[in-house]
């Protein structure tokens, strides 16, 4: 930017001075402001759209380790003919608000098999909470946690743990589990797969063969998803 200027008004070599003509035009035009806000908030979003599609591209080659659950972390029909597969994680209150919607969506239709996708995104504890419910997935104990840990709120050490005994875990199991290599790794690849499908936030959705990066979806959103993916 500052060469720019500089190279458009000769004899401008100063940083200061340059930020001082800025600064007194920002001042005598303040209507400026929002136009460059929304016009960078078009440039994003035009960026955010061509990474979707970019990453919807990118699916088919990833679509075989999306769709396959760490062994446990799973619900509804094994065998059903769509899959829905959540990238979530415990400290995202958009995730906690699609619970239900899974729920009914598993309770409503018996051809739909859901795979979770441990993401955690959101810090440190994100993480441990993640490892956590694979834990608990090698103890066939994944729903269980999975809905405990949301019900019981943000991940802490207190809430896992409270969690953990609403889930019936063998605790020292879990603390080993949670140290293993093949719990680190499935943390690790999930992150890998996020990064490659473009997925910024949670929840993130993979339902069928497409990408969803919409955030919450109530029931009748999943429902429509699993709708179109029967099409396919």
């Amino acid at each position: 930017m500052f060469a720019l200027i500089q190279a458009m008004v000769p004899g401008l070599g100063k940083r200061a001075e340059i930020e001082r003509i800025v600064h007194a035009y920002i001042l005598a035009h303040p209507e400026i402001l929002p136009e460059a806000m929304e016009k960078l908030r078009a440039n994003e979003a035009l960026k955010a759209e061509q990474a979707e599609r970019d990453a919807q591209k990118a699916l088919p080659a990833s679509l075989g380790a999306v769709q396959k659950p760490y062994p446990g972390a799973e619900a509804g029909n094994p065998q059903g003919d769509v899959t829905v597969v959540a990238f979530m994680d415990y400290a995202c209150g958009y995730c906690r608000a699609s619970l239900p919607a899974i729920e009914e969506l598993i309770a409503k239709d018996p051809g739909v098999r859901v795979v979770y996708r441990e993401y955690p995104v959101l810090g440190p504890a994100s993480i441990v909470a993640a490892r956590w419910a694979l834990a608990a997935a090698e103890q066939g104990k994944y729903i269980a946690f999975h809905s405990a840990l949301y019900a019981e709120g943000p991940p802490s050490s207190e809430s896992i743990l409270a969690a953990a005994a609403k889930a019936g875990l063998d605790k020292a199991l879990a603390e080993k589990a949670i140290e293993s290599k093949a719990v680190k790794d499935e943390v690790t690849a999930n992150h890998a797969l996020g990064q490659k499908l473009a997925m910024s936030g949670t929840p993130s959705w993979v339902i069928g063969g497409t990408l969803y990066l919409d955030g919450a979806k109530d029931y009748e959103g999943l429902a429509a998803a699993v709708a179109d993916a029967r099409k396919k």
